[in-house]
């Protein structure tokens, strides 16, 4: 079966991706199954310059055709913030996602509500040669004051979908795989691995 690197050492994104990409005729590896330790430090200036630099590393480094993901949240009231810095956004070391959640919402006690946000994911593809072909998705919400739901990891608590009121931890994984940011940006792809795999162009 042909191999397709995941190159994200988040659990939780881990298996969203598996779930996401179970229908293709894949093998799904992840940095842990090849026995890598790689931690890239994401210095790019927007999400798909991230999601690039982490897919070009980890398929170097497994000579694997790889797929990478930077995702952020952004936050209207907050001039798009917290976005890029999404999964560091606490200033102490260590912060736990609900560190997180919290100190978002500490940040926008004093703006009036609704607080509109939305999260943006980028996906890049790469192989062990070759340009970077990349997709992107959009999900629109707003910020809730409380943590709701049981599902989903990192801000998904506090998100509320513009589309039902439910936020992103009270969907089912299927209901997620549906509407999420990072489903839409797989979704685009689909075609393109399906056409990948159709021709045999893995290594």
């Amino acid at each position: 079966m042909i191999k397709l690197l995941l190159a994200t050492n988040n659990q939780g994104k881990l298996a969203e991706l598996r779930s996401l990409l179970a229908a293709l005729d894949l093998e799904l590896l992840s940095p842990t199954d090849l026995g890598l330790d790689l931690h890239v430090k994401e210095r790019g200036l927007n999400y798909m310059e991230n999601a690039v630099l982490k897919a070009a590393i980890f398929a170097d480094a497994s000579r694997l055709w790889t797929l990478a993901d930077d995702t952020g949240l952004e936050v209207e009231a907050l001039d798009g913030a917290p976005g890029l810095y999404s999964a560091r956004y606490v200033p102490q070391p260590g912060a736990t996602d609900k560190d997180r959640r919290i100190y978002l919402i500490k940040n926008l006690k004093d703006h009036p509500r609704p607080w509109k946000a939305a999260f943006h994911s980028v996906i890049a593809l790469v192989g062990p040669e070759g340009s970077p072909i990349v997709t992107r998705g959009v999900c629109q919400g707003d910020i809730i004051p409380e943590d709701r739901g049981h599902g989903g990891f990192g801000y998904d608590k506090i998100f509320r979908l513009a589309e039902n009121g439910l936020t992103m931890a009270e969907l089912t994984p299927e209901q997620k795989n549906q509407v999420s940011h990072r489903a839409l940006a797989v979704r685009k792809l689909t075609p393109i691995l399906e056409n990948l795999i159709s021709n045999e162009l893995y290594t």
